[in-house]
């Protein structure tokens, strides 16, 4: 057993974790962290965000790169492809990719300051002590803890959270590498959210789910592409990925000439929210907070976090509460009616879009990023109120070409079941 119970325990070591183990902490609860390594260690992936966002939130100093140059690729509306592959969609807006490390001591620095704990071990099982006044977890080394409030922070993977079985989960899936190029891959300063330029493929491979290229210049002569599938159940391997990233390069006349990094990356993107009456909370991937439509998630994060500390420290100032009763407080105030209902809506658009082919696809991406920039961009970082996105997507309804109209018309497989939890989100 641990020396002493704690207000709340944070299971898990990435940006999740250390967000809301910091956000409690800063309330002024005693607060542990369990971990199954040591939170200090390097983070593999990379993370990035619109400029706006870490602008409103005074963070802009924890980015590596800031991109002005900001650019999709469709290719769309034209008999010969390549009349118009080559024609970019600009966005008109700043993004940005945070320094790992930076963001990184942000979190690690603001947990020391709050007098976090960490602790080492990997959380197994957990159980109601004391008639429900304390949650206590087992390490699978056979340790436990206790604290009146347990937040599970491992992401979408963990081993105690109850969700409901909605059928497949479908994963966006990246492979990526930074390094060196025989010639630029993008234009020098620039950076590509989305090139869905598929002149690279054979006619029956675009009949495969398309992928598309996120890429950018990261100065010095580095570059950073990835080759990335929106969503599939199940995911787009990823040497499937790697191919497709390689050929795209070679048709455009680029060769790799050193990699530096490889990157890795499969998270789902419409993982059913958790049961909301279990005594356990959840914050980050573990709690659905991937956006189901973009796949961002450290924004929220941000965004989210004290919100929902100070509601449980509101909780927590009820000596009288229970585990179950402090964690029900912490579900209302993470996923309350309203943004239940958003996240239906957006799992209703990604179940379309998963099943739109090639052409179709790019043809509405292309009408997407025509809306105006508030709409879209609050869209993409889930900000927009319910009846501004309900808007946003009626605005894109009206304007889209017929046949992108008929598919979002059309209903198939879950699109039912997701469109009814709109009415009645739970």
């Amino acid at each position: 057993m641990s020396a002493q119970p704690w207000d709340g325990l944070v299971l898990g070591g990435g940006p999740a974790a250390l967000c809301i183990a910091a956000a409690l902490a800063d309330t002024g609860l005693r607060v542990a962290l369990l971990a199954p390594h040591d939170p200090r260690a390097p983070w593999p992936n990379t993370y990035g965000i619109w400029g706006e966002e870490v602008d409103a939130l005074g963070l802009a100093h924890l980015l590596e790169h800031r991109w002005s140059h900001t650019v999709s690729y469709f290719g769309q509306g034209d008999p010969d492809p390549g009349a118009v592959a080559n024609r970019p969609t600009p966005h008109g807006r700043d993004y940005g990719l945070f320094r790992r490390e930076a963001l990184q001591q942000h979190w690690l620095s603001a947990c020391d300051r709050g007098g976090v704990v960490p602790l080492l071990g990997r959380a197994s099982g957990w159980s109601l002590v004391d008639q429900g006044a304390w949650t206590e977890i087992t390490t699978s080394e056979g340790i436990r803890h206790r604290a009146r409030l347990v937040v599970d922070a491992t992401g979408h993977g963990s081993a105690l959270l109850c969700r409901p079985d909605e059928g497949p989960v479908a994963g966006q899936a990246a492979y990526g590498i930074v390094g060196r190029f025989s010639k630029p891959p993008v234009a020098p300063g620039q950076f590509v959210l989305m090139d869905y330029r598929c002149d690279h493929l054979e006619p029956q491979e675009r009949q495969q789910p398309p992928t598309f290229l996120y890429a950018m210049d990261l100065g010095d002569g580095l570059f950073f592409v990835e080759e990335t599938s929106l969503a599939l159940a199940p995911p787009v391997p990823y040497e499937r990925l790697k191919q497709r990233l390689l050929r795209r390069l070679a048709h455009r006349g680029v060769a790799v000439t050193d990699v530096q990094h490889e990157e890795f990356c499969l998270f789902p993107m419409n993982l059913p929210l958790p049961d909301p009456g279990q005594p356990l909370l959840a914050f980050g991937g573990a709690a659905s907070m991937v956006h189901p439509a973009s796949g961002y998630l450290v924004g929220s994060l941000l965004r989210r976090a004290p919100a929902l500390a100070e509601a449980l420290a509101a909780a927590l100032a009820d000596d009288t509460a229970g585990s179950a009763q402090l964690a029900q407080a912490g579900w209302q105030a993470l996923w309350p009616r309203g943004l239940r209902r958003r996240h239906a809506l957006y799992q209703f658009g990604l179940a379309k879009l998963m099943r739109f082919p090639e052409a179709r696809l790019r043809a509405f991406f292309a009408t997407f990023f025509s809306l105006p920039g508030p709409l879209w961009f609050g869209f993409l970082t889930n900000t927009l109120s319910l009846p501004e996105l309900v808007g946003a997507m009626l605005r894109l309804f009206l304007t889209a070409p017929w046949g992108v109209r008929w598919g979002l018309l059309s209903l198939r497989g879950p699109e039912w079941r997701l469109g009814l939890r709109l009415l009645r989100p739970g």
